[in-house]
Order: C-alpha cells, then sequence, then structure tokens
C-alpha cells in the first residue's frame, strides 16, 4: 500500500511538471520577441567577469554595458549602464567593424575634477557574434616605478661623475706637482676625500638595492635594541671625537623589537652619522629609546637629536627622498651621498614601523624610527 501511494505521488508530480513544461513552450510561441533582445552571455563568462582583478566590461551591438566586473565599477569605468570612456568605446567600435582584437596603452582621468591621470592598457575583443568584451588593467603603480627607477639611474650616473671626474683632474694635479712636496700633500689629501665620498655612494646603492629585494619578517629574529644603539654608537665614535662631539645615550632599556639587525645598525648609525657630521663641533648627539604603549602593541621609539642648524618647513616633507640634499654644497663637502635618510625610512618600513622628524630652524633636529615592540609570545620563542 505505501509503495503504492508512493508511486501515485510521483505520477502526480511528474504529470505536473509535463503540463507546466508544456505551458511554458506554449507561451514561447505565442509571445512576440522584443523589437532589440538583450544577448545573453555565453555559458560561464558572467562568472569569470565576476571573479576578474581586472576591470571587464561586456557591451552589446549599441554600446550598452550588458555585463560589468565589480572592479570596473569601482575603477569609474561605468555608470547606469554606459561606458564612460570614449576612448574606449571608440576601440569597442572599431573591433566590431572589423573583428581584430586590439591593445592600447590609454591615460584615463582618475575622477570627473582634477587633472590627474590613470595609465592603464586596455585589451578589447569581440565576444560571440554581437558582444564585445573589454579588459583594463591599471598600470599607473607600474608606470610610476618605472619612472623612479630611471630618475634613480641618472641620479646615480650624476652622483658618481663629481667624484670620478674630481679624481681623475687631481690624479693630473699630482703628476704636475711632483716636484712640489706641499702640493702633492694637499692633492693628495683631496684624492681621499674624493675616494671616500665614492666608497659612501657605492655603498648606499647597494645597500638600497639589497634592502628592496630583501624583506626583513621573511626570517625574523629577536633585535635587542640595546646592542643597535651600542653598536652604532662604538662606530661614530671616532668621527664624534675628532668634532669634540659628544654622544649620549639614554632611555629606556631592555627593549626588543623582531626584525634584521643588521638592517636597524645600518639605519640609525644613518641618523647618528648625519648627526655627528652636520652638528657643529663642540656639540653633543643624544640617542634615546622609549617604549610607548599603543594600545595592542606597544612601539618602540629610537630618537636621535642633535644641536645642528635645523631644517627649514618646506624641505622637512621631502627630507626621506632619495638623493635629496637640504644643503647640496655642505653635504658633498662632508661625504653625503642623499640616500642615507631613504635607506632609514626603508628600514623602518620594512620593520612595519615608521621614520618621522621634527626640526626647527637654529635649534637642532629630532629624528625618530618607531617600530612595533616585540610581544611577549616573540620574545619567548
Amino acid at each position: 500500500m505505501l509503495l503504492a501511494g508512493l508511486a501515485g505521488i510521483v505520477g502526480i508530480l511528474i504529470g505536473a511538471a509535463a503540463a507546466m513544461s508544456y505551458r511554458a513552450s506554449l507561451r514561447e510561441h505565442l509571445t512576440p520577441p522584443p523589437a532589440n533582445p538583450t544577448p545573453l552571455l555565453p555559458s560561464g563568462v558572467a562568472d569569470v567577469l565576476a571573479v576578474l582583478r581586472s576591470s571587464a566590461v561586456v557591451l552589446d551591438r549599441d554600446d550598452r554595458v550588458v555585463r560589468a566586473s565589480p572592479a570596473a565599477y569601482s575603477f569609474g569605468l561605468v555608470r547606469n549602464q554606459a561606458l564612460l570612456s570614449e576612448d574606449l568605446l571608440d576601440l569597442a567600435r572599431r573591433v566590431r567593424r572589423d573583428g581584430e582584437i586590439r591593445e592600447a596603452e590609454l591615460e584615463m582621468p582618475r575622477g570627473r575634477f582634477g587633472t590627474a591621470t590613470r595609465s592603464v592598457l586596455a585589451r578589447v575583443a569581440p565576444l560571440g557574434s554581437s558582444l564585445i568584451l573589454l579588459l583594463v588593467e591599471d598600470h599607473t603603480e607600474a608606470r610610476r616605478v618605472d619612472e623612479v627607477r630611471r630618475d634613480f639611474v641618472a641620479n646615480v650616473s650624476h652622483e658618481l661623475k663629481t667624484p670620478v671626474g674630481a679624481m681623475a683632474l687631481l690624479a693630473e694635479a699630482l703628476l704636475d706637482a711632483a716636484d712640489d712636496p706641499e702640493a702633492v700633500r694637499r692633492f693628495a689629501g683631496r684624492v681621499q676625500h674624493e675616494s671616500d665620498r665614492l666608497s659612501r655612494l657605492v655603498r648606499d646603492v647597494i645597500e638600497l638595492s639589497r634592502l628592496q629585494g630583501h624583506d626583513p619578517l621573511d626570517s625574523p629574529s629577536l633585535v635587542s635594541i640595546d646592542e643597535v644603539v651600542a653598536d652604532v654608537v662604538d662606530r661614530s665614535r671616532l668621527t664624534a671625537e675628532a668634532r669634540r662631539i659628544t654622544l649620549v645615550c639614554g632611555g629606556v632599556r631592555g627593549v626588543k623589537v623582531t626584525g634584521d639587525a643588521r638592517q636597524l645598525v645600518t639605519a640609525i648609525g644613518n641618523l647618528v652619522d648625519n648627526a655627528v657630521r652636520y652638528g657643529p663641533e663642540g656639540s653633543r648627539v643624544a640617542v634615546a629609546t622609549e617604549l610607548v604603549d599603543e594600545g595592542a602593541q606597544a612601539v618602540v621609539e629610537i630618537s636621535v637629536t642633535d644641536e645642528g642648524p635645523g631644517i627649514a618647513e618646506p624641505e622637512r616633507d621631502r627630507i626621506f627622498e632619495r638623493f635629496y640634499r637640504v644643503d647640496s654644497a655642505r653635504s658633498r663637502e662632508t661625504g653625503g651621498t642623499g640616500l642615507g635618510l631613504s635607506i632609514v625610512k626603508h628600514v623602518a618600513a620594512g620593520h612595519g614601523g615608521e621614520a618621522t622628524v621634527w626640526s626647527a630652524e637654529g635649534t637642532g633636529s629630532t629624528f625618530t624610527v618607531r617600530l612595533p615592540a616585540a610581544t611577549m609570545t616573540e620574545e619567548s620563542t
């Protein structure tokens, strides 16, 4: 009886499904098609568009947007089923005419106002018989990196020319002054100065290149800030004594961070070296370590304070740029390369921190590296 009842129910369901299928088929034949039907996307295309990182847009034969990826909306390419870029529309119409796939680099405005632009790579291809697919990738950052790289190479080439050219001229002067011991000593001293400057520049370029290719948190270790500061002060002691500059250390002891000890010594060392080189003779340079409670994770602040001439406000925003010098003539005289503070900023960022500066003209400067402190879990491992 139970089996018979189930069979009856199944039969009823099958019959109902067949009836509904018949009615649907009948409506399809009796209802006239719309005057301008929206083309259907090929199977699976909608799912692909939904997960694409690139901005993707599908246009119909009337240039209306049939489907667009979320990235296309956030990028500002599409609004109210319309493609906003005339350059992209022109590409789409040309592809529709001849069926040829096209690719172009375009400059597009970032918004409705202002003059800022984005550099994009657009690929346009036919999709079926009546649709056009546009894929747009933002290459603005890649273009910016290329420009920075070109500027960097140009700056390095320019900086290398000065000491190399000076050494060549001094070598000629030495040869001409072979019979004058006083002139030989004077020219030899200048050769040594230019040689030291060249060595520092090459060293800083190599260091910056190494930093860009190495993430300090890929293989981190526990680093004692006390040891970092002690190492830095020891390296700068001879230069400081030669200029009668007093090095003073203070603040909290025993703090640790997670990262690369060698990089941190280089960064803090650059700050102390700058303070010693540019501070007035007989002045003081202070290195202080503080532990600041900022909620979830404490922050270690290593600050280097000098009694130098200070930095004017317009210069402070650019002080960490590569090759930027507040006083170019003085930097060259002291052997500065213009890369030291850029290295400091890069090291701090690589350790999840930041580098800042406070300064006022005539009262000196304080450079501070702020780093996340090691947690108790990290210290116990």
